[in-house]
């Protein structure tokens, strides 16, 4: 498998998930500051301009959420998602909230084009990230991880996707140490060999 991403983009979760889940990928970099996700040769691959997306023996994939799930499919041994209806779905909950609402949230700062045409209207947008996104810290605390991790003992597919967008937050002028829950979290995170190996190979 070949990985397309961006340091310190979504599509650090997907390289999380796929060391946990022990696969094999090539990792190549898309230099956002060059621009490359703007040429017609990156569009070939994902049309969106975007990262992730997964290169894989049935063609391309894109969308981090698709990928993880693709992920815990190949590999259901590694135990990313759970087995139990209920537990999924929960997993499933705080996944979606972070992809249509949280990282929302944080593409408010710099993303304003996607909004709004008047720049007058991106600087606002850039002056509401911290109280929204620490909005969402506070909804994270108390309703989404239900322990260490987000179903509780056990990590999952959520995680990694939870771990990847907390690490923007000191970024977006939100302090973790106003959330301990949270901040228990990325400090359980980081022992992981998972995040140490994507550390190692400076995607973080």
């Amino acid at each position: 498998m070949q990985l397309y991403y961006a340091p310190h983009t979504i599509s650090i979760a997907v390289a999380i998930a796929l060391e946990e889940a022990g696969l094999a990928y090539e990792a190549i970099k898309i230099d956002f500051a060059e621009k490359q996700q703007t040429t017609k040769a990156y569009h070939q691959i994902n049309p969106k301009g975007r990262v992730p997306a997964l290169v894989v023996e049935g063609g391309i994939l894109t969308e981090t959420g698709a990928l993880l799930e693709y992920i815990a499919d190949l590999a259901p041994d590694a135990g990313l998602r759970p087995t139990d209806p209920v537990r999924v779905a929960r997993m499933r909950e705080v996944m979606f909230y972070l992809a249509s609402t949280m990282h929302v949230n944080h593409a408010h700062k710099l993303r304003g084009a996607r909004w709004a045409s008047n720049p007058a209207s991106f600087k606002d947008m850039t002056r509401k990230v911290p109280e929204t996104m620490a909005a969402s810290c506070e909804y994270i605390c108390n309703h989404g991880l239900r322990g260490p991790f987000v179903l509780g003992d056990s990590l999952s597919l959520a995680d990694c996707y939870l771990y990847v967008i907390s690490t923007w937050l000191e970024g977006d002028g939100v302090k973790l140490t106003g959330f301990p829950k949270l901040q228990a979290f990325m400090e359980a995170m980081e022992a992981r060999d998972s995040v140490k190996a994507v550390r190692a190979k400076d995607m973080l």
